[in-house]
């Protein structure tokens, strides 16, 4: 065991966070920390690395236990570049190799005695050098820093001139690098694209030291940890497997509580009415009944109803009018922001009722393509159609929708002036904003709290075309889980940008790659498009080698994604045609296979083994199946290479 946390205490004035949480965590075991925010997972983290003491508890950490730690929100100062700051990662190793190169020199300068001191130097250090991994840690550093997306000439820079975000991608990269025995994260995918975190999630499964996770990236989480600690109503329960086991494991154990929370109060409720009734009867006899069943009921062990309302927004997606087949039609979209492009001459359309996810690395164009179709920029070149009677709600990521000195309710009644008090508290309370939260300014709120009231008023909006701007951001996991059963019972269209993996995987019907300044299609969810990835890039790459002919070098950046949207259209029609006859060819082999299964039964039932013509038609008939399997297992060879 590696770390132990016992009966910890913790509130806050009078708001208690946790009380008498208690788990543990084994060497090399991946666990995970869940819970609605301010449930108190953060300031758990702080209490294990210290940062924080508790109220009452202890941790008790292994000896010689090495911890690294990583906050939400890295505060990071460094005077170096990148390189150097992660070559401090491994001072031992520098060390050592100028202590090598300056022996090796040394070495050939002196002589007798000297040099055979020299020499044992020399070798303990060359051991101790290889003992660290000395020889690859220069191609581990770079692998870390490439796989949490920083290029080669990123390594150059000072660390002082980094975003925010970058700023947490080096702590956590040189975090990586000095690989103690306890890695503590708190949100370490906030700040990393999908490649990043791809990466992490596959370093983090194969880290041989234990690791201790707060996300509210389920998809992170189910490839990582084995152990949930869930933190709710400030206590702790225990799960062991993934998020999706820890997900079915307590909604049964929900289910169960409830069921023995109602059987109780019917308890309850059956022995007061006994009593009242003895009382009723107003006789020594009876009256005494009722006080000793009174004193029973009294010594019952009341249990809470297993229930969170005031934990959980309710939000439904209605549309006031169906829009026309049609709903957006895409033609030739470029953009570029200081000669640097964006996108070029992208194109794609949206029938009624499609999911659409926009996914792709950061930087590639997915806010600035939504703010296009929302009218919020300009394009450079190309245009847009929407369908008959659509209409748009949009969820921008930064909340540029609301408005900051106004309060909540004013946020809904202002933008809502038909509603009266009443409806707008009503909506309100159904976004967990109660008494007097609704009079807070909208600027004074958190980043959950805003997007909150943004869904408050996206849901009001009526839409029947819901574009929305990472929708999850800031959301804890149970009110993502309603947002994602809102969107899936929702009946009109949806196009979204998202990171989160296990959001797109629930609820998107097509994928929309944003990569090379092109956009790739794949119609399917998240798992679809990781199993199709490859094939489709190869696809795509193939295309614009034959567009580009023999002037390839030198026209591949322009000719590329240069497809018309007509052209582009006919190559949809043609995969869609190989799709179709792929499907018929593979419905007649099994129906053959399974006719050729009923045919060698025949061959072998007795009854048929002295019925020589018999025995022939089922031969000739088996003959001609094989020869049809021969030409349509070759027809599939060829459709499924096309």
């Amino acid at each position: 065991m590696i770390l132990q946390c016992s009966h910890i205490n913790k509130a806050f004035i009078t708001d208690v966070v946790l009380s008498d949480v208690s788990f543990h965590i084994n060497e090399h075991e991946k666990a995970a920390i869940v819970g609605v925010n301010g449930s108190g997972k953060s300031t758990l983290l702080k209490i294990i690395v210290g940062q924080q003491a508790a109220d009452s508890g202890e941790v008790i950490i292994a000896k010689g236990t090495s911890i690294g730690y990583l906050a939400q929100n890295q505060e990071y100062h460094s005077d170096h570049t990148i390189m150097e700051e992660m070559q401090n990662a491994k001072p031992e190793i520098l060390q050592l190799e100028k202590q090598i190169a300056e022996l090796s020199t040394k070495m050939n300068e002196v002589s007798g005695n000297e040099l055979q001191a020299c020499i044992k130097q020399f070798d303990n250090a060359q051991r101790r050098f290889e003992q660290l991994n000395g020889y690859a840690y220069q191609s581990e550093l770079t692998g870390v820093l490439k796989g949490l997306g920083f290029n080669t000439e990123d390594f150059r820079k000072p660390v002082s001139s980094l975003s925010g975000g970058e700023k947490t991608r080096v702590a956590l990269a040189k975090m990586l690098l000095t690989a103690p025995d306890l890695i503590i994260l708190d949100e370490p995918t906030n700040h990393l694209d999908l490649n990043a975190i791809h990466w992490l999630e596959g370093y983090l499964a194969q880290y041989r030291g234990a690791v201790l996770i707060v996300a509210h990236d389920r998809y992170f989480l189910d490839k990582i940890v084995t152990k949930v600690i869930e933190l709710r109503g400030t206590k702790a329960s225990v799960y062991s497997g993934n998020y999706t086991a820890y997900s079915q494991k307590r909604q049964a154990m929900m289910e169960t509580m409830m069921k023995q929370y109602l059987n109780q109060q019917a308890e309850i409720k059956h022995q007061e009415e006994v009593i009242a009734k003895l009382r009723q009867f107003n006789r020594e006899k009876s009256i005494k009944r009722a006080e000793s069943r009174e004193k029973q009921l009294d010594k019952i062990q009341r249990l809470e109803k297993p229930m969170e309302e005031h934990t959980q927004m309710q939000l439904l997606f209605t549309p006031q009018i169906q829009s026309g087949n049609d709903v957006l039609t895409v033609e030739g979209l470029s953009k570029s922001f200081d000669n640097v492009p964006l996108f070029e001459n992208i194109s794609f359309a949206l029938k009624r009722g499609e999911h659409a996810a926009i996914i792709g690395d950061n930087g590639t164009g997915k806010t600035t393509l939504l703010k296009i179709l929302n009218e919020l920029i300009p394009a450079d070149t190309g245009t847009f159609t929407l369908g008959t009677n659509v209409s748009i709600g949009y969820y921008d990521q930064e909340h540029h929708v609301l408005h900051m000195e106004k309060t909540v309710f004013e946020e809904i009644q202002d933008t809502y002036p038909h509603m009266n008090n009443t409806e707008v508290r009503n909506v309100l309370a159904a976004f967990l904003f109660t008494g007097d939260d609704v009079f807070k300014q909208v600027k004074s709120l958190s980043g959950g709290e805003r997007g909150r009231i943004s869904l408050a008023k996206l849901m009001l909006s009526d839409a029947n075309f819901l574009i929305l701007d990472e929708p999850t951001n800031h959301l804890d996991i149970d009110s993502k889980a309603i947002l994602e059963n809102a969107i899936n019972q929702f009946e009109g269209t949806v196009l979204y940008v998202s990171h989160d993996r296990y959001f797109i995987n629930t609820t998107a019907h097509r994928i929309l790659d944003l990569t090379g300044q092109s956009l790739l299609n794949y119609i399917g969810n998240y798992d679809y498009y990781l199993e199709k990835k490859e094939d489709v890039e190869q696809a795509h790459q193939n295309l614009n080698n034959t567009a580009s002919g023999s002037n390839a070098p030198e026209n591949n950046r322009q000719t590329k994604n240069k497809l018309s949207w007509q052209q582009q259209k006919e190559e949809q029609a043609r995969l869609r045609k190989i799709e179709n006859e792929l499907q018929k060819v593979e419905e007649e082999i099994e129906q053959l296979e399974n006719e050729n299964a009923k045919l060698d039964a025949a061959l072998c039932d007795p009854a048929n083994a002295t019925n020589s013509a018999k025995l022939q038609e089922i031969a000739e008939k088996k003959a001609r199946n094989d020869s049809r399997l021969e030409e349509l297992m070759e027809r599939w060879e060829e459709l499924s290479s096309e």
